[in-house]
C-alpha cells in the first residue's frame, strides 16, 4: 500500500477540562445491529448536508430502486441524495429536520419486491470481502469523485460533504487522518456496535481515506470504555498499517479539535480547520460509507442508528433506510413507554428535540433517545453565581455564561467579544450549571439571531 510504515501511538491521551456525564450505554451495547424490516414509506430530504441544498431530479410517479439519485446539486459544497428503497415517488413536499431546518424532501412508497432485505442487505452493505489489496489501483481524484457519487456526508453528526474534506490542498498538507471512533455521547452505540461487527469496512475505508487525503498516518481513535471494540480493531488493522488509538473517556472526546488535541497535541485554531494542522478527520460509519462507494459502487442508501434510552421499551441497534420515520424506529423498538415525554434526535448533549415523529432519518441520524418524564425536569433557573464551573468544563477554554448572557440580552458587541461563533454547542456548561441557565439553548438562539458582520 502507498501509505507509510505502520505508526504506534503509546499511552493512552486526553485533553484538557471537559465532563463526565453517566454514559448509559448499557441500554442498547449488547444489542446486534438489526436490519429494521422495510417501511411501507421513506421520506427523503433532499439537504442532509451542509452546502447547497439538492433539487430534485426525478418527477412523481417515477419508478426507482435502491441507490438511484433523486437530488443533485452543481455546487462543489454539497451531496447527492439517492433512493433507499424501491417504490414509486410522489410530488415533492416540504419537512422540517429536528435542528429546525425546512426542507424539500422526496416520498417514496415501496414496492412490494426490494431486492435486498435482511441479511442480503448487511451482506451487501458491510459483509463480505473488502480488497484492501486493491487500494493501491486507485487515484487520489478516482476516490473524491466516487465519494462525491455516493453522497456520503459526516455521519458522527457534523454532515460536511466528505469528498471536500478529502480533497487535497497543496497550500495546507495533510499527514495524519484520524478515524473517529470514541462515541462520547450518552446512549449512543451505534459507532461501537459497527466497529465489533464490520471492522474490515472500516478499515478499508480509512485507508481509501487517506490514499485520497494524500495522509500517511492512519489513526483510529476509541475511547477506553469500548475495550472490546478496541481489541477487534486491533485485530482487524494487524497486516495493515493503520494504527489504533486508545483514549481516555471523556466527554467530548469525539469532538474533532478535543480528539486532534488528545491524540497529535495539535491545536485548531480559533475559526480554523483540521486541515490547519495537517489533519482530516472522519466518523468510523463514514469510513465504511467510503469503503462501500469506491470499492463495491454504491451510495449512502442506509445506516445505523441507535434507538434508545428510558423511555423506549426495547433499546436497539437498527441498520435503516435514510427516510424512514422516527415513528416506524420507535414502533419496531416496542413503543414509548407510559413515562417518555421526549424524543431527542442524536445524544442528549447535542442533541435537538423531535416535535413530530413523523420526522425522517437523514445521513447524520446517530441516535434516538427517549427520555422520561423524571429525567427531563428542569430545576428552576436562578441567577448565575458566578462558579466558574462552566468555564472550568468548556473545552474550548471559553465563557460561556457571558456569551449567553450577551446572548438572552442581544449585546451582540459583547457576544462577539466572548467568541459567540467559536462555541461548539457541546454542552458541557449547561451539563455543569449549578443555576439551571440554559446556557447552550441560549447561545444557539445567539447564533441565529446574531446579524452577519
Amino acid at each position: 500500500m502507498s501509505v507509510a510504515e505502520k505508526i504506534s501511538v503509546p499511552g493512552k491521551r486526553n485533553f484538557s477540562r471537559g465532563v463526565h456525564p453517566d454514559d448509559k450505554k448499557s441500554l442498547s451495547a449488547n444489542a446486534p445491529i438489526e436490519v429494521l424490516p422495510t417501511p411501507k414509506s421513506v421520506l427523503i430530504p433532499l439537504s442532509q448536508h451542509i452546502g447547497a441544498p439538492c433539487k430534485s431530479v426525478v418527477s412523481p410517479r417515477t419508478q426507482v430502486q435502491i441507490g438511484d439519485v433523486l437530488g443533485d446539486s452543481d455546487a462543489f459544497v454539497s451531496a447527492p441524495v439517492h433512493a433507499s428503497i424501491a417504490g414509486t415517488t410522489a410530488a415533492q413536499t416540504t419537512t422540517t429536520l429536528p435542528n429546525g431546518v425546512h426542507t424539500a424532501a422526496i416520498p417514496i412508497t415501496a414496492a412490494d419486491e426490494q431486492g435486498l432485505t435482511g441479511q442480503s442487505l448487511w451482506e451487501d452493505i458491510y459483509g463480505g470481502n473488502w480488497q484492501i489489496d486493491a487500494i493501491d489501483s486507485y487515484k487520489p481524484d478516482e476516490i473524491i469523485n466516487l465519494v462525491r457519487r455516493a453522497g456520503i456526508a459526516g455521519m458522527g453528526g457534523a454532515t460536511f460533504p466528505t469528498h471536500v474534506k478529502l480533497k487535497q490542498n497543496p497550500e495546507r498538507p495533510v499527514d495524519t487522518l484520524l478515524v473517529n471512533g470514541c462515541e462520547c455521547e450518552p446512549y449512543l452505540t451505534s459507532d461501537y456496535r459497527l466497529m465489533l461487527q464490520a471492522p474490515d469496512a472500516i478499515v478499508s475505508g480509512a485507508i481509501l481515506a487517506a490514499r485520497a487525503a494524500g495522509a500517511r498516518r492512519i489513526l483510529i481513535v476509541i475511547e477506553d470504555n469500548k475495550p472490546d471494540a478496541i481489541s477487534t480493531m486491533q485485530s482487524a488493522t494487524r497486516d495493515t498499517n493503520v494504527g489504533v488509538v486508545e483514549v481516555h473517556t471523556k466527554y467530548p472526546m469525539g469532538g474533532e479539535r478535543q480528539l486532534i488535541y488528545a491524540v497529535l497535541k495539535r491545536e485548531v485554531p480559533t475559526g480554523g480547520l483540521p486541515l490547519d494542522v495537517g489533519v482530516v478527520v472522519v466518523n468510523v460509519a463514514t469510513a465504511a460509507a467510503i469503503a462501500r462507494a469506491v470499492l463495491r459502487g454504491k451510495p449512502l442508501t442506509h445506516r445505523i442508528i441507535s434507538v434508545t434510552g428510558e423511555g423506549v421499551r426495547s433499546p436497539k441497534n437498527l441498520l435503516v433506510p435514510i427516510g424512514t420515520s422516527y415513528a416506524d424506529l420507535i414502533e419496531y423498538c416496542g413503543g414509548l413507554t407510559d413515562d417518555a415525554v421526549r424524543v431527542i434526535s442524536g445524544g442528549p448533549m447535542m442533541g435537538f428535540t423531535v416535535a413530530d415523529l413523523n420526522t425522517p432519518v437523514t445521513k447524520g441520524t446517530s441516535g434516538v433517545v427517549v427520555l422520561t418524564d423524571k429525567q427531563v425536569r428542569r430545576m428552576e433557573e436562578t441567577a448565575c453565581i458566578r462558579c466558574g464551573r462552566c468555564v472550568e468544563s468548556c473545552p474550548l477554554g471559553l465563557i460561556p455564561t457571558k456569551i449567553a448572557l450577551a446572548a438572552r440580552a442581544k449585546d451582540w458587541v459583547v457576544a462577539r467579544r466572548y467568541y459567540l461563533t467559536a462555541c461548539v454547542e457541546c454542552g458541557c456548561c449547561g451539563y455543569v450549571c449549578p443555576a439551571g441557565i440554559p446556557l447552550v439553548q441560549l447561545i444557539r438562539a445567539g447564533k441565529a439571531a446574531m446579524p452577519k458582520e
